[in-house]
């Protein structure tokens, strides 16, 4: 008996963390959903910085602030930056939050997506480098096609 491939769900996984290429993939992959008919899930993956204390005790945040929070903060603002672009009407965009490293959310995000999208450089890493190391990652290892926009090209 052979094993049974199931369908890709009909949604756009999009990875959004704040940079100019963030939204112009955001912007990008609500376009394409319009198109497709598929929901937009926007997920910004966070992680706490811990630092050792001192010898005698363990690590604690390095982020003084509540960074959930924040984090929340920046991808509603980006998001409704990018609504108020863009004509997303009957487009089902969902906003989802998850602790962990990017590249490794997004890989297990893409499993039965239709696609993902992310820009082509996103906060860190060096200005030079025209492909960043997330989007190294997920090209390499996601479980659907992967869009990568450039933040300086017309979308």
């Amino acid at each position: 008996m052979a094993d049974e491939v199931s369908e890709p769900d009909n949604r756009i996984v999009v990875g959004v963390e704040g940079s100019g290429g963030a939204r112009a993939a955001l912007r990008w992959a609500i376009k394409e959903a319009r198109y497709r008919n598929a929901a937009v899930d926007v997920v910004t993956a966070y992680s706490t910085t811990y630092v050792p204390a001192s010898p005698d005790f363990n690590y604690v945040p390095l982020d003084p602030i509540d960074l959930e929070a924040e984090v929340k903060r920046m991808q509603d603002s980006i998001i409704d930056e990018v609504l108020a672009e863009v004509d997303s009407e009957g487009v089902d965009v969902r906003r989802r939050m998850i602790r962990g490293r990017a590249a490794d959310t997004l890989i297990a995000e893409s499993d039965n997506a239709c696609m993902l999208v992310v820009g082509s450089r996103g906060r860190g890493g060096f200005r030079g480098l025209l492909l960043g190391s997330v989007s190294q990652q997920i090209t390499h290892h996601g479980s659907c096609p992967v869009v990568i926009v450039r933040p300086d090209l017309p979308t």
